[in-house]
């Protein structure tokens, strides 16, 4: 068994420490790791296989290449070679399936060889697997997950310990749990990208990241973690998607989630992946979402399921792209803040076009309400109308999630 490895990062290590400690059981070989600057790795116990230079990766022979350096380019380029070359990948990279998965897929059948990508979605929680072969006989309604280890951190630790979001973003990067540019991780970017492989997946239908509403977590504040406490909820950065009618709605936001619930027990660096079937009911998949033996893991189970001869369906991949609704159209709620409100002119157009609300809390600084709708265009309808009116300086929504 002969692998090439692009990457000899967090994840690069972790597959090399599983191959390392199961060589009893799986005789796999390296034949090269492929690295940025090989100088930095000449007391690597594998420095003899480290290389600078992809030539020499694709000068030797072997069965599988295994690519860890993550972005589009030239991981793209590295894969499509491979697949035009019959020899199969395994990839981590969610960036890259979420933009040219299409692509790549249609390579791989075209050559009868295989793409895995256990690792691109949830770490070391395996989903994909257990979607397109566990679950495949069910018809998935939905799906609702934590997807994204850097913003469930940091919304964490500004629950628990009432730090703000700026605190924490810091410490996350001194840990390692952030990028020096977090934008990938906070704005939400990363988790619709691991949204759009699922969703496409589970509903057959290929569908675009970019396609869904986005909105990160960079604007919540210790008021947004003190109301979310005042009534029993944590504030959690969720992906959720629905197919309804040959329709898929879907979006990654900040929501409030009750404390009781399978959502607001997952902290930390820790994803929950929770797919609905029509035969199966609803089934959950909680673990660590990123890391160096965890994200291995999930690579390592590629790599032997190739060598296996087990296929997975991703034809999903190939078919025509769905139109994504961003809006919620069933019953909703959501948590209005009002900053310097009119307070009387802003409860006299939620009486006229709320089914129903409470009054969270109310002063000269804030007005908080908590309304209750059967749209989320309807709360967006009375935002716009108390803006153009000028009733508040600025106002802000939080959605409530069962």
């Amino acid at each position: 068994m002969k692998i090439a490895i692009l990457g000899y990062g967090t994840v690069g290590k972790g597959l090399v420490d599983l191959i390392d400690n199961n060589k009893e059981k799986r005789n796999i070989k390296i034949q090269s790791i492929l690295v940025r600057d090989k100088n930095k790795y000449k007391e690597s116990k594998y420095a003899h296989l480290i290389t600078d230079n992809i030539e020499d990766v694709f000068n030797k022979e072997f069965d599988i290449l295994v690519e860890l350096i993550g972005g589009l380019h030239p991981a793209y380029e590295y894969i499509k070679r491979a697949l035009e070359d019959k020899i199969n990948v395994v990839t981590a990279n969610k960036d890259m399936l979420a933009e040219y998965g299409d692509k790549l897929v249609t390579i791989a059948k075209e050559n009868h060889v295989s793409l895995r990508f256990e690792a691109s979605v949830g770490g070391g929680i395996p989903v994909i697997k257990p979607l397109t072969e566990s679950l495949e006989g069910n018809i998935i309604h939905n799906m609702y997950a934590i997807l994204n280890g850097t913003t469930n951190f940091i919304l964490s630790k500004m629950y628990d310990e009432g730090l703000s979001y700026e605190e924490v973003l810091k410490e996350a990067q001194q840990l390692g749990f952030a990028e020096a540019n977090p934008e990938a991780d906070v704005e939400g970017y990363d988790a619709a990208r691991k949204l759009s492989i699922l969703s496409t997946l589970a509903y057959d239908r290929r569908v675009y990241w970019k396609d869904f509403y986005l909105e990160g977590i960079s604007k919540i504040d210790m008021k947004d973690i003190h109301y979310a406490k005042k009534m029993g909820c944590k504030i959690k950065l969720v992906g959720q998607s629905k197919l309804d009618d040959k329709k898929v709605s879907g979006f990654v936001r900040p929501v409030l989630v009750d404390n009781n619930s399978l959502l607001s027990r997952v902290d930390n660096e820790y994803n929950i992946v929770v797919f609905n079937g029509d035969s199966v009911g609803e089934v959950s998949f909680v673990g660590k979402g990123a890391g160096k033996e965890a994200t291995g893991s999930s690579v390592y189970s590629d790599v032997i399921d190739i060598f296996d001869n087990r296929l997975c369906n991703i034809d999903s991949f190939t078919k025509e792209k769905i139109k994504v609704e961003k809006i919620i159209r069933n019953n909703c709620q959501a948590l209005l803040r009002f900053k310097s409100p009119k307070t009387e002119e802003i409860l006299e157009f939620i009486n006229t076009y709320v089914d129903s609300y409470d009054i969270v809390d109310s002063n000269d600084d804030e007005l908080v309400i908590m309304v209750y709708v059967n749209s989320e265009y309807k709360i967006n309808n009375i935002l716009r109308l108390i803006k153009d009116e000028g009733y508040c300086k600025e106002s802000k929504k939080l959605l409530k999630i069962s």
